[in-house]
């Protein structure tokens, strides 16, 4: 698994799409900065991730279209599915690459913290758990576009097919509360417990939930299970 992981960072770096990736999100992430805090005087950076959220979901596909979507359309996935790695290694592999450019971009971040120190009392748990859910709810969306991207040999339709999940799990978190009537009440249950941004949500107001916690490492668990099973059947058919 090391030497795919390292495979994939060199990738990200010998490449513009991690250049790309981390300077968006460090440009977008000091503008937002700036207008939400700076300009308004204040040390809560819930309002700052609130936004920052959004943001990942425009961006998230840089890091993922290409992790399996390029190796079908350059036919180096036979290479990778008649290797002596197991497909569990190779998919955790290109996982745990895009979440190093994902923490170095957050790291980048670590100036805020400091002005901050400067000009306020900063609240250090409630930026804790702002990261935490930041980071939490970015590996799922991760998770997400590495499915997404071996499910095809596009890396536009990957990224097409990320925008596409992602933007169904918003809607159906919105139409959840219209559901909590008669029948349809189960779904809005349903829809409330599987809801990412809500539990996203509950770490920005500075509650770290062990239950959120592990909901959020579950799901990033099961899709991987889902990548690592569409491989494998690729693998049995080569």
């Amino acid at each position: 698994m090391k030497a795919v992981l390292h495979r994939e960072i060199e990738q990200f770096f010998l490449t513009p799409i991690g250049y790309v990736f981390i300077g968006i999100f460090s440009l977008m992430s000091g503008l937002f900065f700036t207008v939400f805090n700076m300009k308004s005087s204040t040390s809560d950076l819930d309002t700052l991730f609130g936004n920052l959220i959004y943001l990942f979901m425009i961006i998230s596909p840089l890091l993922t279209m290409r992790l399996i979507s390029e190796e079908k359309r350059n036919k180096t996935d036979q290479l990778l599915l008649t290797s002596p790695l197991s497909i569990n290694k190779i998919i955790i592999g290109k996982y745990c690459a895009s979440l190093f450019v994902f923490i170095i971009a957050l790291i980048l971040t670590a100036p805020f913290i400091v002005i901050i120190a400067v000009y306020a009392v900063p609240y250090y748990g409630l930026i804790a758990s702002n990261y935490i859910g930041f980071f939490l709810i970015g590996s799922c969306y991760i998770a997400i576009g590495e499915w997404m991207s071996s499910l095809t040999e596009s890396q536009i339709i990957a990224a097409v097919l990320t925008y596409a999940i992602i933007i169904l799990l918003q809607v159906l978190e919105s139409i959840g509360p219209s559901l909590s009537i008669s029948s349809f009440e189960f779904l809005s249950s349903a829809f409330s417990f599987c809801s990412l941004y809500h539990r996203y949500f509950t770490f920005t107001q500075g509650i770290v939930s062990v239950s959120n916690i592990f909901f959020f490492l579950s799901l990033d668990a099961f899709i991987l299970m889902l990548t690592i099973l569409t491989m494998a059947s690729k693998r049995r058919k080569s």
